[in-house]
């Protein structure tokens, strides 16, 4: 590329405008530099040597790649990740026509930039460093590869466009279904207090990895579907003993259904007071959010289920369309009840006594959807240890395996596809020490 060619993409590079958020990362701040350097007529080798290295650091240390090349890698991810007032308007279908036509100007902006890979850049730095020769290899990295995913292939479609400005709804329609800025990129989150923070490594476990229970989940997977399509759907309560799945389940749909908009945030019982504030960050935002509050009870003197009770039955405002509750317990009434509470202890001065019961036990009644997961019978339990050797590879004699496993429930806390998990575990450092 000449040096009006520079120019001329520098300027528009600064001009940006909808966008312009894209190319506030230091990797990008540093390739607006590099150019601008390579623009002057005679551009310091010095400075074009140290700015140079800076980016290459800096693209370095992306911790994926969406595309072979990493500058272009960066870029796509950038564009995809940034809120902005177009990503954020996709997102609700309100994209103007203005807004539009200047989103796409910009886009074609970012298409010139996109179009800098590494040999281009690298030449352009050697043209003007004769002594910069086989100083740097180029940042790319052909054999890269990742999992299939809708980031990807956003990726591959702007990567095979020569004019981006033809893309804008490609981009918008990304927006539209997976969400802007962190709700695009992540699947999971945990609300920490104060604010929503991403879980960088999720649980991976699938539906495929669960052995058993396949009768109690279907209608949670059925649920979970209508949700995603905009159907009626309930809020979900996930009651049984501990190590049966329950917990498993749910990280599981959110595997299965992250790259359909489903998205997973978890609330801490004791930051339910914070449901308000929780349920403003998600509203209105375009993929659908299953709140999982995880081992879901409550003692006599703690009052935070009231917060919940609000979401699951409406106060003033409404709930969010958006969002639904999926919390587990081990308790099937969640709200303890004493024998003061039924009138058969002592009362205090609790005058209404039957109405602080019902109101503890109507807690529960208020999920939509109430699954029972049930303790493994030897059947059940035998079945989940025989599958999960299977899978590890581990080759035990038939009989040896059932009495191992069944040996093992009895000196643990009983049968539950945990317990079995945790025997095969025990088994494989068994086989592995020889």
């Amino acid at each position: 590329m000449e040096r009006d060619g520079l120019e001329r993409l520098l300027l528009r590079a600064r001009g940006l405008a909808v966008l312009r958020g894209v190319l506030e990362s230091p990797a990008a701040q540093h390739m607006l530099e590099l150019l601008e350097i390579l623009a002057c007529e005679r551009p310091e080798p010095a400075a074009v040597a140290r700015t140079f290295g800076r980016l290459w650091e800096e693209l370095a240390l992306e911790p994926y790649r969406l595309l072979p090349d990493a500058w272009q890698s960066h870029l796509v991810g950038r564009l995809l990740d940034d809120e902005n007032a177009f990503s954020l308007a996709s997102e609700m279908e309100g994209v103007t026509a203005t807004l539009a036509e200047q989103a796409r100007r910009d886009l074609r902006t970012l298409g010139g930039l996109f179009r800098l890979d590494g040999e281009t850049v690298l030449g352009l730095v050697e043209e003007t460093m004769a002594e910069a020769q086989g100083m740097w290899v180029p940042w790319s990295d052909p054999g890269c590869a990742g999992e299939d995913s809708p980031r990807r292939a956003v990726a591959g479609k702007l990567a095979a466009e020569e004019d981006w400005s033809r893309c804008l709804e490609i981009v918008s329609g990304y927006h539209a279904r997976h969400g802007a800025g962190a709700f695009g990129r992540y699947r999971a989150f945990r609300w920490d207090g104060s604010a929503l923070r991403p879980v960088t490594h999720p649980d991976p476990v699938r539906l495929a990895d669960l052995v058993g229970y396949e009768r109690e989940r279907e209608p949670l997977v059925l649920n979970t579907e209508r949700f995603l399509r905009g159907l009626p759907s309930h809020h979900v309560l996930l009651y049984g003993l501990p190590g049966t799945g329950k917990s498993s389940t749910v990280k599981a749909l959110l595997n299965e259904y992250a790259d359909d908009g489903l998205r997973l945030v978890e609330v801490a019982k004791e930051d339910l007071g914070d449901l308000p504030e929780v349920l403003a960050r998600l509203r209105g935002r375009a993929p659908r959010f299953v709140l999982f509050v995880d081992d879901l009870s409550f003692e006599e003197h703690e009052v935070e289920y009231k917060a919940l009770k609000a979401l699951l039955e409406g106060s003033v405002e409404a709930p969010p369309e958006n969002v639904r509750v999926y919390a587990t317990s081990n308790r099937r009434n969640i709200v303890r009840e004493s024998f003061a509470d039924r009138g058969d202890g002592v009362a205090g001065d609790d005058v209404h006594a039957r109405d602080t019961m019902h109101e503890k036990l109507s807690l529960a009644a208020r999920f939509g959807l109430r699954l029972t997961f049930p303790p493994p019978d030897q059947r059940l339990y035998l079945r989940i240890v025989r599958e999960l050797a299977r899978r590890r590879g581990l080759e035990v004699p038939e009989e040896r395996l059932v009495e191992r496993a069944l040996q093992w429930e009895r000196w643990r806390t009983g049968r539950s596809g945990r317990t079995a998990r945790q025997f095969v575990d025990e088994l494989a450092a068994e086989l592995a020490r020889g």
